[in-house]
């Protein structure tokens, strides 16, 4: 992707959603860490469904030790690997508890301490709950930033630094997102929905989707 042709690409992002947000379900910092761990190789859908019963029962640190391994795993069950997810979280949990007071660390060196925590759910976690300008490279994001010419790498961490180095700073804090989102539901894995994508006229994927006769 040229250059000038990146400030159009997330200014167009931007007008069709100011302010995006995460699609998990959280209202605590360490709801979020939660969520976003039990996220790794699962839908957002999937996870909300069991934060829902989770979270009223339990949403601290403290709590959900006191549930135990065998009591969080009846909660989130419906969540791939969840017996593995379960030991992490209740490690973490006991972390936060002991070298934390409870609260959740804002620094990446702290946050990929956490068993489970790896710098993709790092940087959610710096970015939606605390306000940083962090990109958290996923499937999604790895995709549309090799196939639009945006940020070309082989490695998620490539492709993060990358995107640090090009997206604008007033695009930033935002920019993870807005890209996540399009990876979702616009530039999608098999067949990208191009005839409808507002950012082509900035991609270099050159052999365009044309609109399907039934759409």
């Amino acid at each position: 992707m040229k250059k000038d042709n990146i400030p159009l690409f997330f200014a167009t992002l931007q007008a069709a959603n100011p302010t995006p947000e995460t699609e998990l379900e959280y209202a605590t910092p360490f709801e979020l860490l939660a969520a976003v761990l039990l996220s790794a190789q699962a839908t957002d859908v999937g996870v909300n469904k069991a934060t829902r019963k989770l979270f009223p029962v339990a949403n601290t640190p403290q709590a959900i030790m006191r549930l135990g391994v065998e009591g969080l795993e009846e909660y989130i069950k419906t969540i791939g690997l969840y017996r593995s997810k379960a030991k992490h979280l209740i490690e973490t949990c006991r972390i936060l508890v002991e070298q934390h007071g409870g609260e959740v660390p804002r620094t990446r060196a702290e946050l990929e301490a956490l068993p489970g925590v790896g710098r993709k759910t790092a940087n959610v976690v710096l970015n939606v709950a605390f306000g940083e300008a962090t990109i958290a490279v996923d499937t999604h994001i790895f995709r549309v930033s090799n196939r639009t010419g945006l940020a070309p790498g082989k490695t998620p961490l490539e492709v993060e630094l990358k995107l640090e180095k090009r997206v604008p700073f007033e695009f930033r804090l935002h920019a993870h997102h807005w890209l996540i989102l399009h990876g979702r539901y616009i530039c999608v894995a098999r067949t990208p929905k191009c005839w409808e994508c507002a950012v082509a006229p900035y991609c270099d994927y050159k052999p365009k989707t044309p609109r399907p006769k039934s759409a």
